[in-house]
């Protein structure tokens, strides 16, 4: 949110976006206060800091295997005393985990407490024509430097990509620079159907505002059924193949995997 004040504060003024967005202009300022001087943030946050430097140091050494466990084991070997919970708090927010024995399984967040559009597609994955139908979703790569996600928007008529996104954020400004590009890719499209999963990134109220402002419409599929958005499964599996794991290189973060993207 800061950094969406400060790209439009010149066009809008930083007031008028705090009336709109849901921060006040006080903390807005606060933030930018403590950022350009770090010695008045909380002796928590500074901790944090030097925390997660040697968690990201100990995970890099161990080439990306070690788990909240083990990197907490190595601190304390290292003398560096902290509190568990502390390492596996650092270390969900920056995306970091240990390998997994078998084949691991990543779960993006759903709502299941909030209305949300109906399923206009029913597993009827064909379009007659372009801007029909688009299809969203988004996959998930390893780097060394944590988790990078990749998310894509289809046109299920051509089987064309028109949107894509690479973040380390797993988002809903990751899917909506996907969805702004692919509106402006195809000039604007009115009545096109915009198909996901449940995902908490989806289902944002600035992402389905979007939508509704764009003439998107809406549509959002079951939960826990693989089937349900097929057709994006099919894309990111193909992507995963054809350029991932293609190239078998060892990817860096966020730079190296969007340029081979």
């Amino acid at each position: 949110m800061i950094k969406f004040i400060d790209e439009n504060k010149s066009e809008y003024g930083t007031q008028a976006i705090c009336r709109v967005l849901p921060i006040a202009p006080s903390t807005y300022y606060r933030a930018k206060d403590l950022e350009s001087c770090p010695d008045k943030r909380s002796l928590r946050s500074q901790h944090d800091d030097f925390y997660i430097s040697e968690i990201r140091r100990i995970w890099q050494d161990s080439k990306c295997r070690y788990g909240t466990r083990r990197v907490w084991q190595q601190m304390n070997a290292d003398g560096i005393h902290v509190a568990r919970c502390t390492v596996e708090r650092l270390m969900k927010h920056h995306s970091m985990q240990g390998v997994w024995r078998g084949k691991g399984k990543i779960i993006t967040n759903s709502r299941d407490d909030q209305k949300r559009a109906d399923d206009l597609v029913n597993r009827n994955f064909s379009a007659r024509h372009p801007n029909q139908l688009w299809v969203a979703d988004f996959t998930y790569i390893k780097t060394t430097s944590g988790w990078v996600y990749t998310a894509f928007i289809i046109d299920l008529f051509a089987r064309a990509i028109v949107g894509w996104k690479v973040s380390n954020r797993m988002n809903t400004d990751m899917v909506m620079a996907a969805l702004n590009q692919a509106i402006a890719d195809r000039n604007h499209p009115k009545d096109v159907i915009h198909h996901s999963d449940r995902g908490v990134q989806y289902l944002s109220i600035r992402y389905t505002d979007k939508m509704t402002d764009s003439g998107v419409i809406a549509s959002v599929g079951t939960t826990g059924d693989s089937y349900d958005n097929a057709l994006a499964e099919t894309v990111n599996g193909l992507y995963k193949t054809e350029v991932i794991d293609y190239l078998k290189q060892q990817w860096q973060g966020v730079n190296d995997v969007e340029l081979a993207t």
